[in-house]
C-alpha cells in the first residue's frame, strides 16, 4: 500500500499558502504550531512518504503495510501474495521476503555472545545457546532500527535513490520537514546530507518504536490481564488453540527453544529470542525467477561483518507474533500456508507422517544449505500428529494484534 503524505488545505488559505511557499512544497503555520510535534510524528510522516524513491512510487510503508501487519502484502502476477518486494522502478525484486517491522525493537543490538534459553521445557542439552544474536534485517547486517532504515532508500532494486543529497533534496521539497529538523534536531537539512539523512532514520526508528508497532493486545496477550479485567481473553478449555497453547510450551515440541524470550506466562512475550540458524529452508525458485539471483543465500555469511563460515544459512528466528497474517513464510516465502511450515519443522524428526510438502505434493525439497544445520533444535522433540499440527496453527493465530483480527482466514479450521 503506498501512502503519499497528503497536507488538508482550508480552499481560503489555499492561494495563501502556494503563494508564500511555492506549488512544490507544503508550511505548517509557523514554529508555534509545527507539523510535527516529536521526533515520533516527523518519522510516521517519513515511514508513509513516496518521495523518498526515485519514482515517488514507493515509502517505507509499502514494504511494511501498516494495514497488514507491517509486511508486503502486495499480489503478483498469479494474484497470490508475492514471496518478495517489487522494487520502485517497478521491474527489480529482491531475493528475500520482507520482515515484518512489527515488534522489531525489540531486537537486541547485533552481537555474538551465549545465554540461557528462556524455555523452562527445553531439554537441558539444548538449554545454552553461543553464537550471534539480535540486529536488523534476517542477516542482522543492520544493529538496530536506525541503521535499518538507512538502506533501502539508497538500495538500487528497493527505492532507488542515487544518494543520501538526492534524499535530502527530496526532504526539502516539503517546507514542514525543513522546520521540524531544524526544531527536533537542530539541524539545516541544506549544510551536511550525511549528518540530514542520520536524522531522517532516527525519526523514522522514533515511530518504529511506537506502540504503533508493537501493541500487546492478541488474545494471547488479553489472556494474561488480571481476573475481573473486562478484555481479558479467556482459552476454552475445548478450543484447539488451548490445545495449540500447551504443545507450544511444552516439552514435547520445543517450539520455545528458539521462540520464548520470557518465562511462559510473562507479559511481553516477542515470540523470538532472536538466535540464529539454519534450518534447512529449500530454495524459492518463484522468488529467483524475480530476483535473477543465481547464487545460493548465505544467510548470515552474507552480512559484511562476518566471515565464519560456520555461519553459512542461518537467518534470525523471526517473531512469531501476527505470523498467520503475514505469509508467505520463510526468509524466501517459500511456504505459503502456516500449517505447511508446522508441517516442515516437524518432517525432520523420525517417524514423522509429514512426508510430503502438502502445498506441492511431493517429498520435501533439499536444504539450500545443508551446511551447519540446527539438527539437535530441529530434531530433539517428539513427532505430531495432524491434530496437533492444526491446534498449533490454531494457537499461533492467536497471537494477532487486535486491529488485524479481521485478516485471519475465515476457513473453519480452529471452529
Amino acid at each position: 500500500m503506498n501512502k503519499a503524505l497528503f497536507f488538508p488545505l482550508h480552499v481560503s488559505l489555499a492561494v495563501v499558502v502556494l503563494a508564500i511557499t511555492g506549488c512544490g512544497g507544503s508550511s505548517s503555520s509557523g514554529s508555534e504550531n509545527p507539523a510535527f510535534v516529536s521526533k515520533e510524528a516527523l518519522g510516521e510522516s517519513l515511514f508513509h512518504d513516496t518521495r523518498l524513491s526515485a519514482n515517488r512510487t514507493q515509502s517505507c510503508a509499502t514494504c511494511h503495510n501498516p494495514e497488514h501487519g507491517f509486511v508486503d502484502n502486495r499480489s503478483g502476477a498469479d494474484g497470490k501474495v508475492s514471496p518478495v518486494s517489487r522494487g520502485d522502478n517497478g521491474t527489480s525484486f529482491g531475493d528475500r521476503n520482507a520482515p515484518t517491522a512489527a515488534y522489531a525493537r525489540f531486537s537486541p543490538a547485533f552481537s555474538q555472545g551465549s545465554h540461557t534459553r528462556a524455555a523452562e521445557t527445553v531439554p537441558g542439552s539444548l538449554k545454552e545457546y553461543s553464537g550471534y544474536i539480535g540486529g536488523q534485517f534476517h542477516d542482522g547486517r543492520a544493529s538496530g532500527l536506525a541503521q535499518q532504515a538507512a538502506g533501502p532508500p539508497l538500495n538500487p532494486i528497493e527505492m532507488g535513490m542515487e544518494n543520501k543529497a538526492a534524499v535530502v533534496n527530496r526532504l526539502l521539497e516539503n517546507n514542514d520537514y525543513t522546520e521540524a529538523f531544524s526544531q527536533l534536531y537542530g539541524l539545516d537539512l541544506t549544510a551536511d546530507a550525511d549528518a540530514a539523512y542520520a536524522a531522517m532514520t532516527d525519526a523514522i526508528a522514533a515511530f518504529e518504536r511506537s506502540n504503533t508497532f508493537a501493541p500487546f493486545d492478541s488474545k494471547y496477550d488479553r489472556s494474561l490481564l488480571p481476573l475481573g479485567d473486562a478484555n481479558r481473553y479467556v482459552y476454552d478449555a475445548l478450543d484447539k488453540a488451548t490445545l495449540g497453547k500447551s504443545l507450544f510450551f511444552s516439552q514435547f515440541t520445543n517450539c520455545g527453544a528458539c521462540h520464548q524470550l520470557k518465562a511462559k506466562g510473562q507479559r511481553g512475550e516477542t515470540f523470538s529470542n532472536y538466535e540464529y540458524h539454519n534450518i534447512g529452508v529449500p530454495v524459492n525458485a518463484a522468488a529467483r525467477a524475480l530476483s535473477g539471483v543465481t547464487g545460493s543465500d548465505d544467510g548470515l555469511l552474507a552480512n559484511p561483518d562476518i566471515t565464519d563460515v560456520a555461519q553459512q544459512g542461518k537467518f534470525k528466528v523471526p517473531t512469531l507474533r501476527n505470523v498467520a497474517v503475514t505469509g508467505p513464510y520463510m526468509h524466501n516465502g517459500v511456504f505459503a500456508d502456516l500449517t505447511t511450515v508446522v508441517q516442515f519443522y516437524d518432517h525432520f524428526k523420525t517417524g514423522s507422517d509429514f512426508a510430503e510438502n502438502p502445498e506441492t505434493g511431493l517429498p520435501w525439497a533439499e536444504p539450500e544449505i545443508s551446511a551447519n544445520m540446527s539438527n539437535d533444535d530441529l530434531q530433539q522433540a517428539r513427532t505430531l500428529s495432524e491434530t496437533e499440527v492444526t491446534a498449533l496453527v490454531c494457537f499461533l493465530r492467536t497471537l494477532t494484534d487486535a486491529r488485524y483480527e479481521h485478516l485471519l482466514p475465515d476457513d473453519g479450521l480452529c471452529d
